[in-house]
């Protein structure tokens, strides 16, 4: 058993995509952005592109926050920000993953993960609706606009969840 269900301090931001198919490579950019801004020291960025597999193994350490950057059809109008809070169940990815692991949604890696009977703390999904996921490189314009957006989101979860005495006068963490 891991210490999972343990409270660990640990927080670990994903971002989830493939830099190959345009907007898909949205979460990798919010990662890269992310990795470059000052965060608490119990935060961890990482840009885990396709490599799900990967994601479910390190969630196994145990995470009291997880954040996922990812893009996610919704139905909202290219570039649309949604911020979601996800419950993972026993069920969620069913057995998909043995499929095709370079190609595993949030739902996915979490069914995974407690296949491996590891559990996470909080999950939150910030998402960014998609305009063109054909092959090529490089996001279109309103999803382009949207990672600044998605970054000051993903700040804000992370830095609501320490004490306010934690920062400095400049409201840079301590």
């Amino acid at each position: 058993m891991t210490g999972a269900t343990t409270p660990t301090g640990r927080v670990l931001v994903a971002g989830v995509g493939n830099i190959f198919l345009g907007d898909d490579g949205f979460g990798v950019e919010v990662a890269r952005r992310l990795a470059e801004r000052p965060l608490p020291r119990e935060v961890q960025v990482a840009d885990v592109g396709i490599r799900g597999v990967h994601l479910a193994f390190d969630l196994l350490d145990g995470v009291d926050l997880l954040v996922l950057a990812d893009a996610a059809q919704r139905g909202e109008p290219p570039g649309t920000v949604s911020v979601l809070e996800v419950t993972a169940s026993p069920e969620s990815g069913g057995g998909d993953w043995l499929m095709d692991a370079h190609d595993m949604t949030p739902d996915a890696v979490l069914g995974l993960l407690s296949a491996l009977g590891g559990q996470v703390g909080r999950t939150v999904v910030v998402a960014c609706e998609p305009a063109d996921l054909s092959a090529g490189i490089g996001l279109s314009g309103p999803v382009e606009a949207a990672v600044d957006e998605a970054v000051g989101a993903i700040e804000r979860i992370v830095l609501a969840r320490r004490p306010e005495h934690e920062y400095n006068k400049e409201g840079t963490p301590c």
